[in-house]
């Protein structure tokens, strides 16, 4: 029997991580991976479907040149676009695989081996593996669990992936249908509402059961994401409950209930599910292993599970589902089994991004979650139209917002970035969120003129009230208040 001093299942961004953190640390480690090296990250998740959002960005972009010349709108080939996808995809495995299938050759301690092949926990150091009917048993010292996740399919909608798809079955379409509804107005429903909007040959229907989409923002974020979408034509179906979803003749046929109890029927092309995703962990150990689950996915205490030789990462645990955050735990699981980590494991800071129109940045906190907390904090925004570089791209719509403690400290609770190059300007931010700081660092920096982070020091500046630009006179461009006993004040400035 082989035996490792670390085994890792499952090949996608959290165990790739995990994997390469191990032989930093010159031990024997196993990687096995069932599919796809990469995982849902690459083939069926971020780096598809951010291709497929870049992609429409300048389909839409070219949609309103061509108009401003009184040309019809440009149709595109879905299957020609489609192919695009799958090249970065391959791209990016053949990177991994190259990478893996060479490391050999400036290692002289330790070693690392890649297996194809559905792994199973017989024990807590003992691994069946099996693949084309060739089974294997290899011994490892520590097992780091990373499997993934894979979309949530509801039990009543009849998902065959060809009609009524999930995320998964966006690659099997042939063409762009002339109509799509969408199931689910979170994160990953408004990024593909976004997509298909963008280039123009599909008419969107997205069901939202509440007053508004994205209902973990705050409303001034979502309100300009929801206008870009009505503008594109995207139907929202606000405070809508779907009662009956099925297929007639090639068609999708769904019935929503609205608040008031009134009943609607519609009839689209195809139908996308896009109701959150579930953790990978069936048949991957037995139930007398003792490891604890739930039904967010696998129990851990900063990636240790109850077994305390087997860790879990990434999407099977109960934590954030990010692709960043799985890998930020595979490389401090590793650290934890064979080193010391030199910093704990922490999420206050952790930056997200979602592409929509515009793309929308963030990290910490933001108001509906101080006020959940019961926190009391200032907050400050400035649009886009007074900061230079967004003047400059002739695109101004979006803002900045900055969120500290009401205090003298002012410690920085969190930020969100609405705009072009929103992704780009919130690293300082978080960079002192981790760092449990304040705001001053930012006020006296220079920073590369002109470029949207101007906006960040001037939001700092107004905060510490020495801005260039007042808010009592722009107050139609900046907003700042303060939220105290459980009231919004604005602050005079």
């Amino acid at each position: 029997m082989e035996k490792y001093d670390v085994c890792i299942i499952g090949g996608g961004p959290s165990g790739y991580a995990a994997a390469m953190r191990a032989v930093d640390f010159n031990k024997n480690v196993l990687l096995v991976e069932k599919d796809q090296l990469g995982g849902a990250g690459i083939h069926h998740g971020a780096l598809t479907s951010k291709t497929w959002w870049e992609m429409s960005r300048e389909a839409y972009q070219f949609r309103r040149s061509s108009r401003s010349f009184n040309l019809d709108d440009p149709l595109y080939s879905f299957s020609k676009l489609r192919s695009v996808v799958r090249k970065a995809a391959q791209e990016r495995m053949e990177m991994l695989e190259h990478h893996m299938n060479n490391l050999h050759l400036n290692r002289e301690v330790g070693s690392f081996e890649f297996k194809k092949g559905v792994a199973k926990l017989i024990s807590d150091r003992e691994i069946a593996i099996t693949n084309n009917g060739h089974s294997e048993t290899i011994a490892a010292d520590y097992i780091v669990l990373a499997t993934g996740s894979r979309p949530r399919k509801l039990p009543n909608i009849p998902i065959d992936e060809e009609i009524i798809l999930t995320s998964d079955g966006i690659d099997k379409l042939e063409k762009f249908p002339k109509s799509m509804v969408i199931l689910g107005a979170g994160v990953i429903g408004c990024e593909f509402a976004t997509i298909f909007s963008n280039f123009g040959q599909t008419k969107v229907h997205l069901i939202d059961k509440g007053d508004r989409i994205l209902p973990f923002e705050d409303s001034d974020v979502v309100q300009i994401i929801e206008k870009n979408l009505e503008d594109k034509g995207v139907l929202i179906h606000r405070n809508s409950r779907l009662i009956d979803m099925r297929t007639e003749g090639g068609i999708v046929v769904y019935t929503l209930e609205y608040n008031d109890g009134s009943k609607e029927e519609f009839r689209v092309e195809k139908a996308l599910v896009s109701v959150g995703r579930v953790p990978n962990y069936e048949g991957l150990f037995d139930e007398s292993l003792g490891i604890d689950i739930d039904q967010r996915g696998i129990k851990d205490d900063k990636t240790q599970t109850s077994i305390p030789n087997i860790y879990a990462v990434g999407d099977i645990t109960a934590d954030i589902a990010l692709v960043n955050v799985g890998e930020l735990e595979g490389r401090y699981a590793i650290e934890r089994i064979f080193g010391k980590p030199s910093r704990d494991l922490v999420y206050e800071n952790i930056s997200t991004i979602m592409f929509l129109a515009p793309e929308v940045a963030g990290v910490g906190l933001n108001e509906i979650k101080c006020q959940e907390l019961g926190m009391e904090y200032k907050m400050v925004s400035l649009d886009y139209g007074c900061i230079s570089r967004a003047v400059a791209m002739r695109n101004t719509q979006g803002f900045i917002k900055i969120i500290v403690t009401n205090d003298d400290e002012m410690r920085i609770l969190g930020m969100r970035v609405v705009g072009e190059h929103a992704s780009s300007a919130i690293q300082a931010v978080a960079l002192l969120i981790s760092m449990n700081k304040g705001i001053e660092e930012l006020a006296e920096l220079i920073h590369p003129h002109p470029s949207i982070i101007e906006g960040i020091q001037e939001c700092v500046r107004i905060l510490l009230k020495k801005s260039m630009l007042k808010p009592s006179v722009m107050r139609e461009a900046m907003r700042f208040v303060c939220y105290k006993d459980k009231k919004v004040e604005v602050v005079k400035y």
